[in-house]
């Protein structure tokens, strides 16, 4: 772009041309005689696309979403697909979240690629992302968009692009698209929309798709144990108020209690500090739920409904988080085992997970006579993994550590809908035959060994944020720890490199693309995997360790082990 030499302040300076509205302009020219750092970080860089696509705070500036960083974005995309699809009548979905200035953004995106011909299909009000990625594929769209930061602060907002098949967009469609939108000014941008090229999808929608999740998710045709299973969930003020509730009545579960406060949509999200699902506290009001109503299982999902996060009794009875790798356990493994129950395993099937997720999943997968591919972070790459094995390999499930699943290819996203039908369904087989989900948890570690996590996230804000983040990843690349948590380290892959170092020397690793991600392996076992968010201020350490339990006794002794010994990963790397 012919403003990238610029600095900050000249780039701000040609935001109060007339090219940008009144309001706009009003905005920069505060910032720039306020003379705080927010000028500076507003202006110095402009956003780009990382594995959830493009996400940041928003307002005014080339760092920021707004009406011109979206209507850029999506120029640049509408020019893509106007190359890729000639002469076609192009459609593309659009859905948005709860978040603030959502549904604008939505009808913003929408007027661009209509002035540029572009057919539309744009939700009424807000849906959570799994359906648009069903969408896409149910309508025959050749792309399409979701206006979503996820779990991000409430000043976030951010815009994610899905290809024809459902899945988020990955090379080579990514990186064209981004070069289109790098080359685009933003006088270029067609902001007067045609609406005669709308056409707006309601409640239908959710019907056909909450009929595919429970078609997809669900095993017990006789719907064991669903009329005693006690549930309560809770969407955090996000999108699944619209799906999971009617989700889980129509599937047959008859025990749910909302938690009614967080099913308000609300882009400030005024109950929690973080709607991150992940996170405890952001379930402390359903888990409040849980002890009046003496609920089996605690449900709740993030703003855009892909993520959810489940907590189940422990062995003492009480209400505990799973975290991703437990909740993805529990759900690998059981639809494996109805697979091979119902003869369906052949030896062409596969799972999907991630560099950054447990181990465990090899196991699964071994025990079961499938393959577990992983790939890089991010449900786009395991979408990627489906699309370039259709018609030779057959799909089962993935899923990755940051609390996200997916049954099946019927959506091409993690799903929290398909993922809440199964794990209810999971809960309630494991109480009608007198046990519970985290039992059964610890039944899956007395085959496979028991893995436990813990994942450590560094905030750096800002430019000077970033550059830190970028100095870390460079020290830990140059001078590698030789011993972690008393066990030295075995193996090192450096995914930017495409290397793996072992005792004997160095090896090329090319099956992956290029990420800046680092992995260590030590010769216990233990796994820490160095990473910088693609979407967040943050660098972040993934640390797994492992050990073997023969019964419930061994699990409490080696979870107070494991968990010191993860203590001192912390310790030894300066965390």
């Amino acid at each position: 772009m012919i403003t990238e030499n610029l600095s900050p302040l000249e780039k701000a300076k040609l935001w109060l041309g007339e090219g940008f509205d009144e309001e706009t302009r009003n905005a920069v020219e505060m910032l720039i005689k306020s003379g705080s750092a927010d000028l500076d970080d507003s202006f110095y860089r402009a956003l780009e696309f990382g594995t959830g696509g493009m996400r940041g705070i928003m307002g005014v500036g080339t760092n920021r979403l707004n009406k011109y960083t979206l209507g850029q974005a999506t120029q640049g995309l509408a020019n893509y697909l106007l190359q890729q699809f000639p002469g076609e009548e192009i459609k593309v979905a659009i859905a948005y979240d709860v978040r603030n200035n959502s549904k604008e953004f939505g009808k913003l995106v929408a007027d661009v690629l209509t002035a540029n011909g572009i057919k539309v299909l744009l939700f009424k009000n807000h849906r959570p992302t799994p359906e648009l990625s069903f969408t896409v594929r149910h309508k025959k769209c050749n792309a399409g968009i979701v206006l979503t930061a996820s779990h991000n602060p409430p000043e976030y907002n951010g815009y994610k692009v899905y290809w024809n098949d459902g899945a988020q967009v990955v090379p080579p469609h990514d990186e064209n698209i981004i070069k289109e939108v790098y080359s685009t000014e933003f006088d270029m941008i067609k902001f007067n929309g045609n609406d005669d090229l709308i056409e707006w999808i309601g409640e239908e929608q959710d019907d056909v798709y909450i009929n595919a999740c429970i078609e997809h998710s669900l095993y017990q045709k006789d719907r064991t144990g669903y009329d005693d299973l006690n549930i309560v969930f809770t969407s955090i003020h996000g999108t699944t108020y619209t799906t999971v509730p009617k989700a889980l009545e129509k599937a047959g579960f008859k025990k749910i209690d909302l938690v009614t406060e967080q099913m308000i949509p609300s882009g400030n999200f005024p109950t929690v500090e973080s709607p991150n699902p992940e996170e405890p506290a952001a379930l402390e009001m359903a888990m409040n739920l849980a002890r009046i109503t003496n609920a089996d299982i605690v449900i709740g999902t993030d703003p855009d409904g892909d993520r959810l996060g489940i907590a189940v009794r422990n062995l003492d009875g009480e209400m505990q988080l799973l975290n991703g790798n437990q909740c993805n356990t529990i759900l690998t493994y059981y639809i494996l085992d109805q697979w091979k129950k119902a003869g369906k395993i052949t030896g062409k099937e596969f799972i999907g997970s991630t560099i950054v997720t447990s181990d465990i999943f090899f196991d699964i997968a071994e025990k079961f006579g499938v393959e577990c591919k992983a790939g890089l972070t991010g449900f786009k790459w395991i979408g990627k993994m489906i699309r370039d094995a259709e018609g030779t390999e057959k799909f089962v499930c993935g899923g990755e550590e940051s609390f996200g699943f997916m049954t099946g290819d019927f959506v091409r996203d993690k799903d929290s809908c398909g993922s809440i039908l199964l794990a209810c369904e999971i809960a309630a087989w494991c109480k009608a035959n007198g046990s519970s989900m985290f039992q059964y948890l610890i039944d899956i570690y007395k085959e496979t060994g028991m893995y436990y996590e813990g994942l450590i996230n560094v905030v750096k804000k800002g430019r000077t944020g970033a550059e830190e983040i970028q100095q870390m990843m460079v020290n830990f690349r140059e001078n590698p720890p030789k011993e972690i948590a008393g066990s030295p380290v075995a193996e090192i892959r450096d995914y930017k490199e495409q290397t793996k170092t072992l005792a004997h020397g160095k090896e090329t690793m090319d099956d992956i693309p290029k990420s800046n991600v680092l992995i260590y392996y030590t010769e216990d076992g233990t796994k820490v995997c160095v990473r910088p968010s693609g979407t967040e201020p943050k660098i972040k350490f993934y640390v797994s360790v492992k050990d073997q339990i023969a019964s419930q006794d061994d699990f409490k002794q080696k979870l107070q082990t494991l968990g010191a010994k993860i203590d001192q990963v912390k310790t030894d790397l300066n965390l």
